[in-house]
Formats: structure tokens, sequence, C-alpha cells
């Protein structure tokens, strides 16, 4: 590159939109600040600036901060003023990477890492804000901000029994009943399925703040998960008197309306809320909602519209694309590392007989997983663990407790030294205790249930730490899991859910990896096809009760009494009794499915399914 070139990039505004240089801000390298002795001169500059914002003269403010952080970088408070101004702004890109160049220079600044962690909650970024909010504990152990941040994270995380640690620490601390905490513990307790405590909690809160808009929405969405459809809707009422035409309320109400089997006026109630929306139109889950909604009435061609108009803004507001590098570096170095010949030299952990045994449902989201841990843990000696995070967690601490410089799966290697070989038991006894943690082990169960999407991604991983554990593998026709997959929202997968084509390279990406696993390594494996077990539910319970080792039970034929709340998008499908007409549902869909018909043809094939 040209000298003049380098000229005109270190000129250039960065992009995150600070309004500072690029090489003052995300170029900027931290070692070539200068001592903070000789920019003292520029400490009236700084006061002069937040005393401007204090005032709301925010054009003053911003210009003398934009002077001050030009020569001094560094300047901590400065880049605090100018990180609120971007945050009232609205410029949150711009504001996180101010924010994090906070914690960089300071990582015990409090106030800074909770509000990156904050930050990183609300797009969604749930590992990073977690890494924050940790630290934020850390930093300040007693403070019931911090852990009141925990409580939210890890609730959204899907690890809602550890945020009610924190949730009931910020209630002991502060020797008050918050309403608008007793919201947020509302909230996880139904995320745990506590339905009637959280009902509780949310009659209080209300008793206490009646005008707060997220607690009336909270409770109609806990009264529409317990299908009190008629309690949801007065939730909805009373919040619609404090905030008429609210987006978030009309999407919950038609929510309702459609599990009510209203379709129509589902419809009528989505189709209202661009009216009171600023630019007019429907946002990204709404639109996928009304996709789902046009579907049940058959109109197809419009329901595939609304998805791909979903996706397309779910893209452009998160920033989420699919991550296909890391994505397929991740599945080759699984299936160059798991080979016949390595996996002769590696041990297996013992199986603690103290403990019940997990049974890891595995598969594509939207394959069925979800109806098929709805249905095992209606067995009185079955408990639901949900999404179990802790086989990734495993995967990402495994050089630490293996004491390994490689990542995984490579880490493995160390357990051909010999003060390594028991280190398997180790990680199993984590899984175990991480489960139990979680609320995954019932009380006298004899096994327990962990279904996180994707796992068959770990299944060497999940092999050694389990060798007699069994692995149902849901299978479904791909055409109807891709059509699910893009009329629902999620990020499991790399974020390959965000677009149709990515999606099915990921899917086909996976299948790769398991058949490479199923031909160089033994697994307890058994496919459960979607298809069959709604056709012969009966002979298909049997057959996987018997694989577990379970006997029989009637209960799981009516899964749908189960009153266990599933925690993912499937928990309203799995309240209702079992039904064939998502079977084969890609067939009204053909013509929009075929640029990713190249990419799944091989996987269909050799599942055995047909296109037609």
């Amino acid at each position: 590159m040209s000298q003049a070139m380098n000229r005109i990039n270190l000129q250039a505004a960065c992009p995150c939109g600070s309004g500072l240089r690029h090489v003052r801000c995300c170029g900027l390298v931290l070692a070539s600040l200068p001592a903070p002795n000789s920019v003292r001169h520029l400490a009236p500059l700084v006061e002069r600036a937040a005393q401007a914002q204090a005032q709301g003269a925010a054009e003053v403010a911003e210009q003398l901060c934009l002077e001050v952080l030009d020569l001094a970088p560094g300047e901590t408070r400065a880049l605090a003023v100018l990180y609120a101004l971007r945050k009232a702004g609205g410029q949150l890109g711009a504001a996180e990477a101010l924010a994090a160049r906070i914690v960089a220079l300071n990582p015990n600044d409090f106030w800074a890492t909770n509000e990156i962690a904050l930050l990183l909650l609300a797009r969604g970024a749930l590992a990073e804000a977690e890494r924050h909010a940790r630290n934020a504990v850390r930093i300040a152990p007693e403070n019931p901000q911090a852990h009141n941040l925990m409580g939210m994270i890890l609730t959204e995380a899907y690890r809602p029994q550890v945020g009610e640690y924190h949730y009931r620490r910020v209630l002991e601390s502060s020797g008050r009943r918050d309403a608008i905490l007793i919201a947020n513990l509302a909230w996880n307790l139904k995320s745990q399925g506590r339905m009637a405590e959280a009902r509780a909690l949310y009659e209080e809160s209300v008793a206490a703040a009646p005008q707060v808009l997220q607690t009336l929405l909270g409770w109609a969405r806990l009264e529409e998960a317990d299908r009190r459809f008629p309690a949801a809707m007065e939730a909805l009422d009373r919040a619609e008197r404090v905030a008429p035409d609210n987006p978030s309320i009309r999407l919950t109400r038609a929510m309702v309306l459609g599990r009510m089997g209203e379709t129509e006026k589902a419809l009528a109630v989505l189709d209202d809320v661009a009216r009171v929306t600023p630019d007019g139109a429907l946002g990204p889950e709404e639109l996928l909602a009304k996709g789902r909604l046009l579907d049940r009435l058959g109109e197809y061609d419009a329901a595939f519209a609304a998805f791909t108009e979903g996706k397309a803004k779910s893209r452009a507001l998160s920033g989420h694309a699919y991550l296909a590098d890391p994505a397929r570096d991740i599945a080759q170095r699984l299936g160059g590392f798991f080979t016949a010949g390595r996996l002769k030299l590696l041990p297996r952990a013992g199986v603690r007989e103290d403990s019940a045994q997990p049974v890891f449902i595995v598969g594509f989201p939207r394959s069925g997983t979800t109806l098929v841990e709805q249905t095992l843990s209606a067995h009185p000696a079955i408990s639901a663990g949900d999404e179990l995070p802790t086989i990734n967690e495993i995967a990402a601490l495994m050089p630490r407790m293996l004491e390994s410089p490689l990542a995984y799966p490579e880490a493995l290697a160390e357990l051909w030294m010999g003060d390594h070989r028991d280190d398997l038991d180790l990680l199993r006894d984590h899984y175990i205790r991480r489960a139990r943690q979680l609320g995954a082990i019932g009380a006298g169960v004899t096994w327990f249930t962990d279904k996180m999407p994707l796992n068959e991604t770990h299944l060497g991983l999940i092999a050694l730490l389990f060798p007699q554990a069994p692995i149902l593998h849901v299978l479904r026709h791909p055409l109807d899991i891709m059509l699910s997959v893009f009329s629902n929202q999620m990020t499991h997968g790399f974020f390959c859910a965000f677009d149709l084509e990515s999606a099915a390279r990921h899917y086909a990406l996976v299948a790769e990896l398991v058949e490479r696993y199923r031909a160089e390594m033994t697994l307890r494996y058994l496919p459960v096809r979607y298809e069959e077990l709604v056709g012969a539910q009966e002979a298909g319970v049997r057959r996987m009760l018997d694989f577990v080792g379970a006997p029989f039970d009637p209960a799981c034929l009516a899964f749908h009494e189960n009153r266990r709340y599933a925690r993912t998008a499937s928990y309203a499908q799995v309240a209702e009794p079992l039904y064939d007409r998502s079977v084969f549902r890609y067939r009204h869909y053909l013509r929009h499915l075929e640029p990713v018909l190249p990419i799944l043809r091989p996987a269909i094939e050799k599942l055995g399914y047909r296109i037609d």
C-alpha cells in the first residue's frame, strides 16, 4: 500500500460511527497511548464536555469530546461522555465500541462493564454479554445491579435456575420488594415452568406498579404458555389501557388468537400492527408470525413472501450472517480428529452409578427433538433437561481442564499422557454437576434428557464422556426442516438460519460430519424419523423407550398433557395432540425451495427421502 493510501486511511472516519478517526477508535493500538500525565492539560476540556452534556448541549459536548479524543484517545472520561451521546442518539454500534474501549483501558470500571453487558444483551449477543456481566459481579460482588444483570442474561441464555440465584441475591440485599425485580423473577420462574409461582409474583408486581407495560406483557406470555388464553387476553387488555396501539401488545395478542384457533382474527391484528409502527411496516417477528398464520390458511405463496421479508429484516437489524468459515473449520477438524485409529488409543469415561444418566436427543433445529423430549419426559423415570449448554461448555473449557496448549478437539490428545488418563471422568463429572445445577435431574429419576440442537456435531465427545448413553437422532425430511427453520427465529448453528441457503449448507455440513462419526466409531445410536413417529406413534414410542431401557408407559402417548413448559419455539405445538399437518409440508413450497435442492439432494437421497 502506498504512503498516500496510508495517509488516507489514517484520516478516515471509523466505520463504527463514533465520529472519531479510525486510527483513534477501532484501529487504535492501546500500547501506543501516551502516559496519562502527558495529557493532563486536556482535563478542563473534558470537564466542559461533561457540563455541556449535563445541560443538554449535545453538539458542544460532542465537538469537545472529539477534539480531546483525537489528541488523547485513552481519555476515559471523554470516552464516557461520547458514549452517552451516541447511546442517546440511538447509535448503539458506536456506543458499544466506545464502552468496550473503556473496559479495555480499565477492566475494573464497573459502570462501563455493566453498560457494555446491557448493550450486548439487547442485541442478543448472550455469550459476550455474560462474559462482561460475570466480570461486573467480580468487580462488585455485593452490587445489586450486577446480580440483576446476571439474572437477566442467564434467564435469556436458557439457564434460569442459575439466574434465579442472582435475582434472589438482589432481593435479599435490597431488603425491599421492587416491582420490576419481582417481574424479572416471575419471567425467570416461568422459563423454569414454575407457572403458579410466577403468576403469584406477577400479581404482586402489577399490584405495586400497575402501569408497567413489560410486566403486563410478561404476564400475558405466561398465561399463553400455560394455555390459559382468557387470562392472557385479560392481561393484554390491561396492557392496552397502559399503552394503546403498542406493536408488542398486538403481536402477543395475535399469538394468543393463533393458539386459540382464531387464525383470521390473528392475521387482522397483525395487519393492524403496521398501522401503529413508525415506518408503517411489520418487524421481523411480526412478519414470521404472519407467515405461519398464512400457512395455516393455505396461502403458501404469501406465507413464504412474509418469511423472506422477515428474515431479510432480521439480518439487517441484527447484523448476523452465517459464519461459514468457522463452521467449516470446526467440522473439518472434528472429522479429522475422531478417526478409528485415534479412538483406539483414547480412554472412555466410566459410568456414574450414583447419578441419573443422560439421554441425548440430537437433531437439526425444527427436526422434532422437542416432540421426542416431551414424549419421553412424560415417563416417570425420565426428567426433561431441555437445551443443556454443557457439551458446548466442556468443548470450550477442555484445553484449560486438560492443561493443553491445543484447542478442542485436538486437546483430547492430552488423554494419551499418563497424568491425564482419568481426565474424562472429570469432564463427565462436570457435565453431571452442571446438569443437576440446571435442574435437569429430577428427584428419583433414572434418566434425564439433553436436547441441545446440533449436539450431533459433538457425537465423538459425547461417546467418550458417556459411552453407554443412548443417542436418539431425530431425522425429518430436510426440506421440511428448511421450511420450518426459515419460518422461525433462531441463532443456533453459526447463525445459519438467517438465510435459506446458509441453513441448507449448514445442514449438509452437519449431515456429512454425522456420517463420518458413524463410520469411524461405535455409537449407541438410534435414528428416529419424525414422519414414522407421527404415523405410528405407539410403535415409535415403544421403540424409543426400549432403546433407552425404560418400560413402556401410556403417559408417553399423551405427551400433550405433559404440563412441562418446553423452552423452545415448539412449545405451542407440543401442547397439542399429535398431528400430521407438518409432514411433507414442503410440497406446498417446492418452487420456493428450488435454490437449495442441489445443496440438500445428497442428504435427502442418503436418508431415503424423495422430492415430490
